[in-house]
């Protein structure tokens, strides 16, 4: 049975539709926000770069001025003078420091919310682990900004005042800072080309080290229980080694051109004390002109040997921000449309083609198929038939490489998810509750109404066992808080998608972990959500559920074998031995009264 997309609205007539978070808004802002922090903190710099002259000037004036004039008067002067300007000098260095802390805190809330949902959308595609490293970029870019490396190259940038400065005392002292300068830069783009590789294996093997052990920790039970603790140490301790030996190269390499570019530093200084000494005999200097030329020198050259040293973590810090900024445009806002109005309309499944990325055989196959308000939906088929991506599609939780699903006209996949939440229930088959409490956790992490909380766990038939914990309703769940049982994890879930009576509920094996109890409970909750008028989607392989399903959908290998009203694809699958074999059950319900 098909369904032609003539018969449905178009997604993009949604009500309303319309970007409401611009990734390249965001970026765009974000960057602005850093540029212009950086202006102002370069501004900063300018002027604390000028009064860091105080001290070699300082000296200048004492030696060649004030000991030869035996002038206290001239001295003191001098004295308040650059007294005055190192107070100025802390006070503009703290104002810049500000700077570069609201910098910080500005793009963290630019990016936060964007870097959050991106995060949590490559968690689904691609796993948690690279939906983390989102969130660890955004937490690494604001350590870097507040931190004290982002100030070298500022300071670097205004070296020509000191070159100015060296050049005026004597051009010998220009010649030597510029070539100086010169030879760190060289050597800063040396250490450079020969650490950055390394490091990006070293750091991309860390990576999926702690991916391994993430989620190998979650299997801990199955570990210990078959003595596999050992043989997975053994490939831990393998792999950790090959990471820290990429580690031990690179920052073996990185120190290496560090302890040279401070030897050059310091050798260079020496140069040109000599080279000023080698004036004064000359008669082309003083000795004043000397010794504060041969601190300027240190001066100019120290943000240099600071941009040696700390190369890395700007490489570091623009590789997260590349991470961030590329996850963001992958990631185009194209779901975030505007919150649109709870609906009443079928839920219709067009042509559906779910592939997983770089597979060469789609999980879903031209899946067609409708379902109308208040009609239960059965979807049946053997293990890896592809059930459970069904129900991620259907829930908007992955996206359709072609076709769609559409919830009144609307893409389910499109559909703003503030609002597509109110409409839609979900009970996933790996069962995982927040951190929180359980109220919490039944009113979807809301400030939820009691009323609706205590309801949606009636209809799950789990308030009973609520009012039964330690704190009821406020009893705190997750990790080293209260444990439940998976049948209570299971029952509260199915709470979480009963609450707020959703137009759309999609239950995938929500019997698995159910006693005869839980499971009558489970049935009472689908019947009421259907006469409420929901759509519900019951996926399992126990086919007692199915009693309550008009509709009937067997998936195999990823396509629709058959569809239809329950009765009729019964009848259908009784004629076909084959089939009775892959629905043993459905066959004996039918038998027994029609059931399946």
């Amino acid at each position: 049975m098909h369904f032609g997309r003539k018969n449905l609205p178009k997604p993009a007539e949604s009500k309303g539709a319309r970007p409401a978070l611009d990734a390249k808004s965001v970026i765009r802002e974000a960057r602005y926000t850093f540029v212009r922090g950086l202006g102002w903190a370069g501004v900063m710099s300018g002027f604390i770069n000028v009064l860091q002259l105080t001290v070699p000037l300082f000296m200048l004036q004492v030696h060649d001025r004030v000991i030869n004039s035996q002038s206290t008067d001239t001295l003191k002067l001098l004295l308040v003078i650059a007294i005055g300007a190192i107070i100025l000098y802390g006070i503009l260095d703290f104002i810049r420091a500000l700077i570069f802390q609201e910098m910080a805190k500005s793009l963290l809330r630019r990016l936060n919310l964007p870097a959050i949902s991106a995060a949590m959308g490559v968690a689904l595609e691609k796993g948690s682990v690279q939906g983390t490293q989102v969130l660890r970029d955004l937490s690494d870019l604001r350590t870097f900004i507040n931190g004290n490396t982002i100030g070298a190259p500022l300071e670097a940038i205004w070296a020509p005042i000191f070159l100015g400065v060296m050049f005026a005392l004597h051009p010998y002292y220009g010649i030597a800072g510029l070539i100086a300068v010169l030879t760190l830069i060289g050597l800063s783009l040396l250490g450079d080309l020969l650490v950055r590789q390394i490091t990006k294996e070293a750091t991309d093997a860390n990576l999926r080290n702690i991916g391994d052990i993430g989620s190998t920790v979650s299997n801990a039970e199955a570990i210990e229980a078959m003595g596999m603790l050992p043989a997975l140490a053994m490939r831990w301790r393998l792999s950790q080694q090959h990471a820290s030996e990429l580690l031990d190269i690179g920052n073996a390499r990185s120190k290496g051109m560090y302890s040279v570019s401070r030897s050059a530093r310091f050798g260079m200084q020496i140069c040109v004390l000599a080279m000023g000494a080698y004036l004064v005999i000359q008669g082309e200097t003083t000795p004043g002109a000397m010794i504060g030329g041969t601190v300027i020198m240190g001066r100019l050259l120290l943000p240099f040997d600071n941009v040696t040293r700390d190369w890395r973590a700007w490489v570091s810090a623009l590789s997260s921000w590349g991470r961030i900024r590329n996850i963001l445009e992958e990631r185009q806002s194209e779901r975030e449309i505007e919150p649109t109005p709870r609906s009443e309309g079928p839920l219709v499944v067009d042509n559906l083609v779910y592939a997983v990325p770089g597979a060469n055989v789609p999980v879903l196959r031209g899946i067609n198929f409708n379902l109308n308000p208040g009609e239960i939906l059965g979807v049946v088929g053997p293990s890896a038939a592809g059930k459970s991506t069904l129900s991620r599609v259907l829930v908007g939780a992955a996206k359709p490489t072609a076709g769609g699903v559409y919830l009144d006209g609307h893409s389910t996949y499109l559909w703003e998810r503030g609002s597509f939440g109110d409409m839609v229930g979900y009970l996933p088959q790996s069962v995982s509750l927040l951190n929180g409490t359980i109220r919490e956790n039944i009113g979807r992490m809301r400030h939820a109404n009691p009323r609706k909380v205590i309801d949606a766990a009636r209809a799950a038939g789990v308030h009973e066992m609520i009012g039964r914990l330690p704190l009821g309703y406020d009893t705190p769940i997750g990790a080293g808080r209260h444990t439940l049982s998976g049948g209570q994890q299971q029952r509260i879930a199915l709470a979480r998608a009963l609450y707020g009576w959703p137009r759309l509920l999609v239950l995938d094996e929500p019997n698995a972990n159910l006693d005869a109890e839980g499971e009558a409970s489970l049935l009472r909750a689908v019947k009421q959500a259907a006469d409420a008028g929901a759509m519900v989607v019951l996926i399992a392989h126990r086919q007692n559920i199915m009693q309550y399903a008009h509709k009937l959908l067997v998936l195999q290998e990823g396509r629709v074998k058959q569809f239809g009203e329950r009765t009729d694809v019964i009848r259908s699958m009784t004629q076909d031995d084959d089939n009775i074999k892959s629905l043993p059950t459905v066959k004996r319900n039918q038998h027994n009264g029609g059931a399946a």
